[in-house]
């Protein structure tokens, strides 16, 4: 359970995470690039859109595909898996909880009692680093606190223990 982060306060939904399961979620972040290269921003609605048309366009073409199978469904870099440094955005936790909107700050709440305050803006522009070299935190862990830009890299916020919104 020390590896459990809940979201409290100002929400909808309360909920919990838990950064061990994120290893195979597509939304992570190579963290090892991420700085180098920054991240392209794309509408999800237009994404959306043009994969359907795609889709549409190819089931009128070619007629109804079958399922995927195991031979044709997306392989995973499993050795990038066991070799890699990787991150989640804390925004798609913070969207999932549906902050309320009278809600100003996400605080995080550490384990020596100390808080880190952000606005609601800035928060979800944080990352949240959860493997280090195919390992999972352990050190100051569940997750590291990074500021989007790369600034704190070598000095993260650590030992989060809550996200609450204020």
């Amino acid at each position: 359970m020390e590896n459990i982060i809940p979201i409290k306060g100002a929400v909808k939904y309360s909920i919990t995470i838990d950064p061990t399961v994120w290893i195979f979620d597509d939304r992570r972040l190579d963290l090892n690039t991420y700085f180098i290269n920054g991240k392209e921003e794309e509408d999800q609605d237009l994404a959306y859109l043009k994969n359907t048309g795609s889709h549409w366009s190819r089931e009128i073409m070619e007629g109804a595909t079958f399922p995927p199978t195991l031979k044709t469904e997306r392989k995973f870099d499993r050795q990038g898996m066991k070799t890699g440094t990787f991150g989640m955005e804390i925004k798609h936790f913070l969207k999932n909880a549906e902050l309320d909107e009278q809600a100003t700050r996400v605080v995080l709440e550490l384990k020596d009692g100390n808080e880190q305050a952000f606005s609601v803006e800035e928060a979800n522009t944080l990352i949240f680093k959860y493997s280090q070299d195919g390992k999972p935190i352990t050190d100051g862990g569940p997750v590291h606190v990074l500021y989007a830009d790369g600034s704190n890299v070598d000095n993260p916020i650590k030992n989060v223990a809550a996200i609450r919104v204020d």
